[in-house]
Parts: structure tokens; sequence; C-alpha cells
């Protein structure tokens, strides 16, 4: 399933615009331009609050992504990654059927346990351990499914029951659901219960068995999957991509991550002059 590589003619490359100090009008006049320069996807972080300096802007990732998709024809949108924690899994299952029949098909939904304590405190959000995260998890994801069904949906759950649910329109076809796994444990679970896999490059290919291994186990093919690889660096700091392989190689960066299993990949843009590096990079294809 190649939604995030070449599915829509587009080089193999997302891009995760930052959405901690970033602002909603530079967001997206630079995904208009990723997007006309022809980059797969565009991704955004799923957070609330900013990070030491917390008063500088946040993008809300669902509001922004919308926006991105109305103002976009070809790129895919999702988050880098919910954070399943932050939302109702029935309410993930509405917003996500609607951005995709309103996108055309162009969603992925990348989701996982999340891991901003500070901001559940601040709000008053329940953020348990993570082992009671992954039960959340596993169980949003049957919830979401379900409920992209249409419905009538009665299922019991420890943490989202449902009874008799509806949910149209339908999305069809749904959208890819990536599970966002850093740890061994992750790179299972995806394999179990996703449509596919992230990860970042410091752990990608030690637990990229792992998940085909599990994958396997779940008899799925690994055909039918996308897997994902993302650089973000220290994510917060203000590097410069310019000096990176993506900029400085980009064919033979993506062939190497291709080669070692990836099916896309994920870059992180801090800066208009990240945004225009990647435009520029665009000509050494």
């Amino acid at each position: 399933m190649d939604t995030s590589a070449n599915a829509y003619g587009r080089l193999p490359i997302g891009v995760c615009l930052r959405s901690i100090r970033g602002e909603p009008a530079w967001w997206l006049e630079s995904a208009r331009r990723l997007d006309e320069a022809g980059y797969a996807g565009l991704w955004c972080w799923d957070h609330f609050m900013g990070r030491g300096d917390q008063t500088v802007p946040v993008v809300e990732s669902w509001t922004i992504l919308s926006m991105a998709a109305a103002m976009t024809s070809r790129v895919t949108v999702g988050p880098f990654v919910m954070n399943v924690m932050n939302r109702h899994p029935a309410l993930v299952a509405r917003m996500t059927s609607t951005l995709q029949i309103a996108s055309g098909g162009r969603l992925i939904l990348g989701i996982g346990i999340g891991g901003a304590p500070r901001e559940h405190a601040a709000y008053g959000m329940d953020f348990p351990p993570a082992p009671q995260r992954v039960a959340r998890l596993e169980e949003a994801v049957g919830v979401i499914r379900a409920l992209w069904t249409g419905g009538p949906v009665t299922r019991p759950s420890l943490f989202y029951p449902l009874t008799d649910a509806v949910a149209f329109p339908v999305p069809d076809p749904p959208p890819p659901i990536i599970i966002g796994g850093e740890t061994a444990a992750g790179a299972r679970l995806a394999g179990r219960i996703g449509d596919g896999w992230s990860a970042f490059d410091d752990n990608f290919e030690q637990h990229l068995p792992l998940y085909l291994e599990s994958l396997e186990a779940s008899g799925k093919r690994r055909e039918d999957q996308t897997v994902l690889v993302g650089f973000q660096g220290e994510w917060l700091s203000d590097e410069s991509i310019r000096d990176t392989p993506w900029i400085e190689a980009p064919r033979e960066t993506w062939d190497r991550w291709h080669a070692a299993g990836a099916d896309g990949a994920i870059v992180l843009a801090r800066t208009t002059d990240d945004v225009d590096a990647l435009v520029e990079a665009t000509s050494r294809w």
C-alpha cells in the first residue's frame, strides 16, 4: 500500500512542518509550496503547548491539516503522530472520515501513545502510564475502524464502549492507520494492529525485523503496509536542514533508506529557509 511515496506521482518524501513555534500563515504557505514542489506528504505534530518557553505559538494539528488539505490537491496530509490521549476515538473517527472524503482520499492517520505529560496536566487530561496508553491505543484503533463502517456499532470496552453508534458518511477507502512506535513494543504493536509503522532513523533498522515478525504472525502482507522513517534530529532546536543529506543528495539518501526497508521518509522543516532548501533540493532528483 504505497500511500505516502509515489501513489500520487510524488517524491517519496513527506515533510513535517513543525507546530511548536509555528504560525498558521507560515504553515499554510509552506504547505502550498511543498505541494507544488512535488513532496509526498504534509505532516504535523500533535501538541498543544510549547516546551521550555510555553508562551510560543503552537499550531493545532487537525485544524491546520484540514486547511492544508483544502488548499492543495495532490499531497497527502496527516498527524505525525496523533496522541491517542488527546481525543476520544469516536471523535477521531468522525474527524478522519470527514477529512478523508473532503480531501479526496488524501488522509493518513498517524497515531501513537503520546508523550507529553506536562500538556495533559496543564489541561486536566488523563495521561496514564505507558502500558495503559498502549491498551487505549489498541482499543482506539478498533473503535475507529468499527465506526468507519458506518454502524450501528455496539462494542463493550474498558475505555471506549459504544452503544448503537453510527457514523456516516463512510470513508471509502478508509484512511490507512500508521502506528508510531519508537520502541520494540511499538514496532510489534504496529505489526499487529496497523496498516503501517513509523519510526525514526536512530531506531528504524533495529526494530524493523520486530515489526516484520509481528506482521507475519498477524497474517498480514508486507506489500499491503506503509513503513515510514522519520528524520527530526534535535526536534525542538533551530538547526538548519541545509547541511543534511536530504538537501545535498536527496535521491541517494532516499535510495539508502528505501533499501533499508522504508516506503517513505518524513523530514522536519522548522523555518522558511528549511522550506526554501527543500524546494531547491527537488532539482537534484
